[in-house]
């Protein structure tokens, strides 16, 4: 979830594309999702927690939004394994279209990544290989990223594994806090805190904002408003995906907040029109106090730019992210299932972790690694690492039409409560739930 074409393709992707491909690729590959072992379609149980490294020529294909992270990683693989494995990198707008079509007519890779919202429709889908076995044999499973693994359920079965992590987090800007007097060892532990400071900084006038955020992309209100909602432990979904919660009274007080910030001039210019492609591109200037961004922006950022990075707090405190980015899992038609799981297994190990992910400033997959030689270097990277176990990935098989459609009703829902009155959010979210259930 890379560079900052990474998050901001994947928030603001049309899902309904492919899907329909994707009903019938099902009855093409039920037939190879409950076998296991190596020369079947599945990988449930057979070969070691570790697979096989027999020297097998493996396939493999992944979104061109996190091309850096994989090709690192199957570099690194093809290096020290007897297998080797042919990567392909697909433009991600062509992605889901592509691995329909090649469901459709059997033609799926051995291994294939997939953006983690859009997981359940390929599970759903019978398109991936259950991995229940193999996932719960490895001595990590508990500390792998559990937001991950829980989109990659279906029906108890455990099909995928973390393969790139995107958080959202607070950036704010530590040289405009000075200015305005605000403690840079202090980001906001609670919505209101968040506010006030955005509000503090802004009033130091010339050019400077308190805050920003995409007002017109329903993924980069996914992104940074619902983990808010979270940290006050409530849920934005209910647990099959089909109904829409996010008219309480806790999503309320959000809007709120953002519809102040609108309404009294504290953000900066452009955020009513902002579809998403320049939305990371406003706080690197250096004029804004405080605002929501991909975790994976931080290696972008200027070198002489002075940033602290928080958790996204809730109302009264809490704190959660969106642990977006992409998983992974052996295609249910793959020949070569033990030798797949082995570049799994070795790319959630610590050697890989540490130094291919972690060296690169990337989001480790599993918490007990949060803390390692590369982070400790910058304490930013600890806090993103460590905020991974209390991010949540929401769980709905309509999530692409009904959240980054920009014809979406949640983009609606987010506009009337943010630039209108908010009189209409209750009805709104009735939108929502009608096209989550259709």
């Amino acid at each position: 979830m890379g560079s900052t074409a990474g998050p901001l393709g994947r928030l603001r992707r049309l899902a309904t594309g492919a899907i329909a491909v994707l009903a019938a690729a099902s009855l093409v590959t039920a037939c190879g999702s409950d076998g296991g072992g190596t020369g079947s379609g599945g990988g449930g149980g057979a070969g070691s927690a570790k697979g096989v490294d027999d020297g097998a020529k493996l396939t493999m294909w992944t979104r061109a939004a996190t091309r850096p992270q994989s090709e690192a990683l199957v570099k690194a693989y093809n290096a020290s394994h007897k297998n080797k494995i042919e990567l392909t990198v697909v433009p991600t707008d062509d992605y889901q279209a592509k691995v329909g079509a090649a469901a459709g007519s059997g033609d799926l890779p051995d291994l294939f990544a997939s953006d983690v919202v859009f997981v359940p429709n390929y599970t759903s889908s019978g398109l991936f290989a259950d991995l229940t076995d193999r996932i719960d044999a490895l001595p990590f499973a508990e500390h792998l990223a559990q937001s991950h693994i829980r989109a990659g359920t279906y029906e108890d079965k455990k099909y995928v594994v973390p393969h790139t992590l995107d958080l959202s987090v607070l950036f704010y800007n530590k040289e405009l806090y000075r200015k305005a007097k605000l403690d840079p060892g202090k980001p906001p532990t609670t919505l209101g805190e968040w506010d006030r400071q955005a509000r503090a900084v802004d009033a130091l006038g010339g050019g400077v904002n308190g805050t920003f955020f995409g007002g017109n992309c329903g993924g980069c209100g996914v992104f940074t408003w619902w983990p808010s909602i979270w940290a006050a432990g409530e849920d934005v979904l209910n647990k099959e995906g089909t109904e829409s919660l996010l008219s309480s009274g806790t999503a309320q007080k959000v809007y709120e907040t953002y519809r102040g910030w609108v309404e009294d001039d504290i953000v900066a210019s452009g955020a009513r029109d902002e579809t998403g492609t320049t939305w990371t591109g406003v706080f690197p200037k250096g004029k804004v106090g405080v605002m929501p961004m991909p975790s994976t922006t931080l290696g972008l950022m200027p070198k002489d730019l002075d940033l602290g990075v928080a958790p996204i707090p809730g109302p009264d405190g809490g704190k959660s992210t969106f642990v977006g980015g992409d998983a992974i899992g052996i295609s249910a038609t793959s020949k070569s299932a033990d030798q797949a799981w082995n570049f799994l297994a070795w790319s959630l190990g610590e050697k890989a972790q540490v130094d291919v992910v972690a060296a690169h400033k990337d989001v480790v997959a599993r918490t007990d690694l949060a803390s390692n030689k590369h982070s400790k270097a910058d304490p930013r990277l600890v806090t993103i690492n460590e905020l991974v176990a209390h991010g949540r990935t929401p769980y709905a098989l309509n999530f692409g039409q009904t959240f980054n459609d920009p014809n979406g009703p949640w983009l609606t829902l987010m506009r009337n409560a943010v630039f209108g009155d908010g009189s209409s959010v209750k009805k709104d979210n009735e939108a929502v739930t009608a096209s989550l259930a259709g």
